[in-house]
Order: structure tokens, then C-alpha cells, then sequence
């Protein structure tokens, strides 16, 4: 007489048993005896189910969650036995978490691995890279380390068109064909504060074309802060600064309000050393490279945090990951690439 072997799935019962006997420190022995499985099983629905615990005092704990390992094992029967593109490709899983870790979106990842000809075993397009992320099969990762998550919020372009005090040129007489980003050498300016009090401040110029980024830290937000920071940047450029720096659009903040002084040459007299155009009060939109480029920055530097705790040493180090990420809108090129090219265009770097 044969005995019949006993043979039983593991259910969203067992698994939340399965939670609070885990996370509770029960051995994993121990807990296969009490549910009634071989220990082997246990430890494969551990593993399907392991996540890092962030705990109060910032220190991260392994725990086992039911609803991961359960979401896991939908999942696959919705695929009907056919297996994940992850597959055992630990490499890939590997890379992925740590340019998430490294802040990196996921489709920045994939346009990096891309670009760089970076060989893994898998190859999954954003949409599957996004629901794998979503869905917890990563083991360090979940969609609560991502930058940007959720739908995008809707562009409300209202045009409001308030009237400007005369300080400058407004944006309405900047030539148009600055808008197709076609031609290089166009810039935009703002300022990126932390607590609002007097104190440092960041000075963040974008170039529209390449998306370069140049930061520096001034000591306040004044309009001789402001001048001081173009007058060193024309130092350094010196006579390419003019065809480096064509145009800057600025907001009407106050610390732009020395017009004539920021346009005016500090090296050679008498000439003009850019052009400065003025948006509509309340339209950052007319600025949209600049307020995309600021949110990068706030991945580094949250709001509220004060500027004096950041050396520029710091700063340039957030300002190296952002000209050396890859940009879907470049080909996933990156900004310092592009930009060294339109440098080489002009003979900079033969007259150096």
C-alpha cells in the first residue's frame, strides 16, 4: 500500500502566520513546523517577500511581508507559468538597484545602459522596468525610492500677462527662434534658496540647447551678488563669454534688477557682454529648463534646508550627476557631452 503524499499551497493565511512569526525572530525551522511545510518552502516564500524596514531612527531591518510575497505570487499565475524577464539575470538586478539607490529614474537607467553598451541577459522596455519596480520584485527597491512617481501634474498655461516694471527687455521681443533650442548659447537664470531668511543662496544658469547646468553659491540674494557671479564667470570665459552666453531670460525676483550692470561688460569697456530678457510676472513656464532642472537640484537639497551647510565643493559634485545624466530629450546623450561639443565649435579650447 502506497502512502499519499501530502501536498498543500501556501496561502495569504500562511503567509501573514508566516509575517508576524518571521518578524518576531521565530527560526525559519521552527516556523515550517508550526504552519505544517518543509523548511525549504518557507525559505523560498521568504525570499519572495523580504523587504528593507526603514525604522525611526534611520537604521534599516530585513522583514518579511506578506502582501509583497503575495503580490509576487499573483503575479506569476497571472502569467501562467511562463517566467519573469528577470529571470536569475542578478547582474541586471543589481545595477538597476543601485542606480536607484544613485538617483537615477529608471528610464534613465535603461538610456544609460543603452548609450554605454552595457551588456546584461535581460532586456525590458521602461513600462515592464516601471511594473517590476511597482509590483516589489526588486529586493532593495521599491517605488518609494523613485525621484518622480505618479502621473505627471498638467502643464495649466494660463498666460497671464501682467504688466512689468521697466527694468529690461521683456521676453515678448526675445527673438523666436530662441524658442525651437536649435541654436546654442541661450541661457536662463535663477535663483534656489533653502529657508526663507537672508543667507546663501544658489545662482542656477541652464543652457536651453544642451540642458548644461552651471551652480555657484553667492552669499545673498541681492543683484550685486548676482553681477559679482557674472562678472567671475566672465573672467573665466573672457572673450568667448559672448558667444557662450548670447542671451539669459530671468524672472523679475529683485535680485535681477541691475539690468544694465549684468548686461555691461566688466572687461572690455564700453560693450555689451549679453543680453537679459524679462518673463511675465508669474509665468514660470517661460523658464521651463530652468524649474525642471531646479528639481534635480531639490534631490540633493531638500526645501528649508539652509545653503550654508553645502560647500561648493558639494555643489559641484550635484552638478556633475546632473550634466552627466542621460536625458531621453538628448538621445540620452548627457548635457556635459553636447556642451563640450558647441565649445569645440567656437575654437574655445584651441584658444586655451
Amino acid at each position: 500500500m502506497t502512502r499519499e503524499r501530502k501536498y498543500r499551497r501556501i496561502t495569504r493565511d500562511d503567509r501573514m502566520k508566516i509575517e508576524a512569526l518571521y518578524n518576531a525572530k521565530v527560526s525559519v525551522r521552527k516556523i515550517a513546523k508550526i504552519l505544517g511545510f518543509h523548511y525549504t518552502a518557507i525559505y523560498y516564500e521568504l525570499k519572495k517577500g523580504f523587504y528593507m524596514h526603514r525604522n525611526t531612527d534611520w537604521t534599516e531591518t530585513k522583514k518579511y511581508s506578506c502582501d509583497k510575497a503575495q503580490m509576487y505570487t499573483d503575479y506569476e499565475s497571472t502569467s501562467k507559468g511562463a517566467q519573469l524577464k528577470l529571470g536569475n539575470d542578478y547582474e541586471f538586478i543589481a545595477f538597476v538597484e543601485k542606480m536607484i539607490k544613485k538617483k537615477y529614474s529608471p528610464n534613465a537607467i535603461l538610456g544609460y545602459i543603452k548609450h554605454h553598451n552595457l551588456n546584461f541577459k535581460t532586456k525590458i522596455c521602461r513600462n515592464t522596468l516601471y511594473s517590476y519596480i511597482d509590483k516589489g520584485l526588486f529586493m532593495n527597491i521599491t517605488n518609494k525610492d523613485l525621484w518622480r512617481k505618479g502621473k505627471k501634474k498638467k502643464n495649466e498655461q494660463h498666460y497671464v500677462r501682467a504688466k512689468r516694471l521697466s527694468v529690461g527687455t521683456s521676453i515678448d521681443e526675445r527673438p523666436k527662434d530662441i524658442e525651437s533650442r536649435e541654436n546654442f548659447g541661450h541661457w536662463e537664470l535663477d535663483t534656489v534658496q533653502g529657508k526663507r531668511e537672508k543667507g546663501e543662496v544658489l545662482l542656477v544658469l541652464t543652457e536651453r540647447k544642451t540642458r548644461f547646468e552651471i551652480v555657484s553659491k553667492v552669499k545673498d540674494k541681492t543683484a550685486l551678488s548676482v553681477v559679482h557671479f557674472l562678472d567671475n564667470l566672465e573672467r573665466k570665459y573672457k572673450k568667448f563669454f559672448s558667444q557662450i552666453f548670447k542671451t539669459i531670460t530671468v524672472d523679475n525676483g529683485s535680485e535681477f534688477s541691475y539690468c544694465d550692470e549684468m548686461e555691461r561688460s566688466n572687461l572690455y569697456k564700453n560693450k555689451q557682454r549679453t543680453k537679459f530678457y524679462y518673463c511675465h510676472p508669474y509665468s514660470s513656464w517661460e523658464r521651463g529648463s530652468n524649474e525642471n532642472q531646479n528639481s534635480f537640484i531639490r534631490r540633493f537639497i531638500p526645501k528649508g534646508v539652509k545653503m550654508e551647510i553645502y560647500t561648493q565643493k558639494q555643489i559641484d559634485e550635484i552638478v556633475r550627476f546632473m550634466n552627466t545624466y542621460p536625458r531621453e530629450i538628448l538621445d540620452f546623450r548627457n548635457s556635459e557631452q553636447l556642451f563640450i561639443t558647441e565649445l569645440q565649435k567656437i575654437g574655445y579650447f584651441a584658444q586655451k
